[in-house]
């Protein structure tokens, strides 16, 4: 029997993958590290991503924080709860996000991140492809919120901090 998850696994492993070998390529440029949490925010998920948090959560012990500006709720002593089961936009931080917006291809990255850097240096081989992923995550979502009888609508996102309750 197939979870109702495994195509979101599978996406969610192509992810860890790309944004493993990214890390690698700009490790001389990455300041990520345990305890750097700039980044863990209350962001809102698709549906797919969601449920199939909720899931894996179901059964563990997760000490739930108060959010602090925005913060994320699983973020504890400036450390993930949910590491394994974290949504894929956590799982591309830091990393030089390519992306389209108002007509124009932009280029984002932490901060803290690529100090030293300069920007004419990144293309399409040393970045990650944001907008591939969000569409195919965004397709994923559709096929499951048909194969699935949830009230939501495909363009609908859930704060993680739903998943307190």
């Amino acid at each position: 029997m197939t979870s109702k998850f495994e195509k979101y696994h599978q996406l969610r492993n192509q992810v860890d993958q790309l944004s493993e070998q990214l890390s690698s390529l700009h490790k001389s440029h990455m300041a990520c590290k345990k305890g750097c949490d700039l980044c863990c925010m209350d962001y809102d998920v698709f549906p797919i991503e969601f449920e199939a948090m909720k899931e894996a959560l179901q059964n563990k012990q997760v000490d739930v924080q108060k959010s602090v500006d925005g913060s994320c709720i699983f973020l504890k002593d400036h450390t993930c709860q949910i590491y394994e089961h974290r949504p894929i936009i956590c799982r591309t931080h830091g990393l030089p996000l390519l992306f389209m917006n108002d007509d124009q291809w932009e280029l984002s990255a932490c901060e803290l991140n690529f100090t030293e850097f300069d920007d004419e240096e990144f293309n399409t081989e040393n970045t990650f492809p944001q907008d591939k992923f969000n569409s195919k995550l965004f397709l994923l979502n559709q096929a499951f919120l048909k194969e699935n009888d949830l009230p939501y609508s495909d363009f609908d996102l859930i704060p993680i901090q739903k998943l307190k309750g």
